[in-house]
């Protein structure tokens, strides 16, 4: 998935750079060095598959098919502080859990434990995300703004099932890596269409988190956006195998202060 999309909107923002040129043009400069983003929502799974261990003494089966595919609130806090003009740093805080109860249509073996079929349980499925992402403003013109940068990402995970006396859970705790890539284009007065992804694929998993929203500029401090958030990934490995498919419906608050000189 990240080959698909992460890759071509790569290459596009390369070329746009030309031959690695760093380009500025005209255009209107943020004046703010502090952004501080407020994002809320809703979340509905589309794919969610598991087996623990990943080693054929498991059932592989899936989260959608035991407790339906959402929504479920969501939310996150970005802040952003730009350096100077070309250079910037990211923080984001993103935690995501959900609780559900279903049955199974056959017995499932999952972390050591044994649940039956047609018999109530209770599944957990936590995905909390920490990142710090430094971020490099290649060009900026008159309507499009492109920052290109990496990402260092603190996944935070937990999938637990629960039947009667019976429980199980599989933890996991783990750095991540990642490409950076925004966009920003300002296609009428105050109003901007963002691109904004962090994606890396490649061995046993891969990652991606991709929004497109479009957004109003209140005034030189404020502004509001909606849209549409992609969050798909998964690792497959000995120990575990789990990828999963969010989309998300998102609304935004940006406030941002700090004039520079």
């Amino acid at each position: 998935m990240c080959r698909r999309l992460c890759v071509p909107v790569l290459a596009i923002v390369l070329a746009a750079a030309g031959s690695g040129t760093v380009v500025v043009a005209e255009g209107r400069p943020d004046t703010e060095r502090f952004h501080l983003e407020v994002e809320a929502g809703a979340a509905w799974q589309n794919r969610n598959d598991v087996e623990v261990p990943n080693d054929g003494t498991a059932t592989r089966f899936s989260l959608v098919d035991l407790v339906g595919s959402g929504p479920w609130p969501v939310g996150r806090v970005y802040f952003a502080w730009d350096i100077n003009d070309r250079h910037g740093l990211r923080l984001l805080l993103a935690p995501f859990a959900y609780s559900e109860s279903g049955t199974f249509a056959q017995p499932v073996a999952f972390a050591g434990a044994t649940y039956a079929a047609n018999t109530p349980t209770d599944a957990t499925y936590q995905f909390n995300s920490w990142r710090i992402t430094y971020r490099y403003r290649f060009w900026q013109g008159r309507q499009w703004r492109w920052w290109i940068g990496g990402t260092a990402k603190i996944r935070d995970a937990k999938i637990e099932l629960s039947q009667g006396s019976t429980s199980s859970r599989d933890t996991d705790v783990g750095f991540v890596p990642l490409l950076y890539v925004r966009g920003d284009w300002n296609f009428l007065e105050n109003w901007h269409l963002e691109l904004d992804a962090d994606g890396l694929g490649g061995g046993p998993g891969r990652a991606e988190d991709i929004s497109i929203k479009v957004a109003y500029d209140i005034e030189d401090q404020w502004s509001v956006s909606g849209g549409y958030r992609l969050l798909e990934g998964g690792v497959d490995v000995e120990s575990v195998y789990n990828f999963a498919w969010f989309n998300y419906a998102v609304f935004s608050f940006t406030y941002r202060w700090g004039r520079s000189s």
